[in-house]
Order: C-alpha cells, then structure tokens, then sequence
C-alpha cells in the first residue's frame, strides 16, 4: 500500500533475507544507503519500461515539484528572519 509522505510517496518492499543480504552488500560497495540504490534502481527499470515521452515528462513535474518544494522552504525561512520574535 502506498502512502503520501509529503510530496513523495512512501512504499514498503519486503525482500527475502539473502537477497536482501545482495543488496544492503551492494549499496555498501557503491556508497550508497540500500533504499537509495533501490529508489535509482526502480527509476532506471521505469525509464527503460516506459516510453521516453512519458518518463521524461514525469521527471520533469518531479524536478519542478522539488524545486517549488525548496523555494517555499527558502521563502518560509526568509520570512522568519525578517520577523523577529517579540519576546
């Protein structure tokens, strides 16, 4: 089942133990956390199963959704230092 976690959405993959053991081995080696190799490993096996079109256009709706995402953070900050607390 898949649930919103902001502007993402948080899956849960259950693996068996030894190839689990492959993986979190393999993250290990490139540097990487083991969700992250996972996260660009289903990214890739998208891009490659999908037409370009459709894949390109979706990551570029992420790439402005996490840009706008910044930009109201950066805004929500800037706004706070030039409201000082009235203590």
């Amino acid at each position: 089942m898949a649930i919103r976690h902001g502007n993402k959405t948080y899956m849960q993959v259950l693996l068996d133990p030894h190839r689990a053991d492959l993986l979190v081995n393999l993250a290990k080696e490139k540097g990487v956390r083991s969700t992250a190799w996972i996260r660009d490993a289903v990214y890739a096996a998208l891009e490659k199963a999908l037409p370009s079109s459709l894949y390109q256009e979706a990551l570029a709706k992420d790439q402005a959704s996490w840009r706008e995402s910044v930009r109201r953070r950066v805004e929500g900050r800037t706004k706070n230092k030039k409201d000082p607390a009235d203590g």
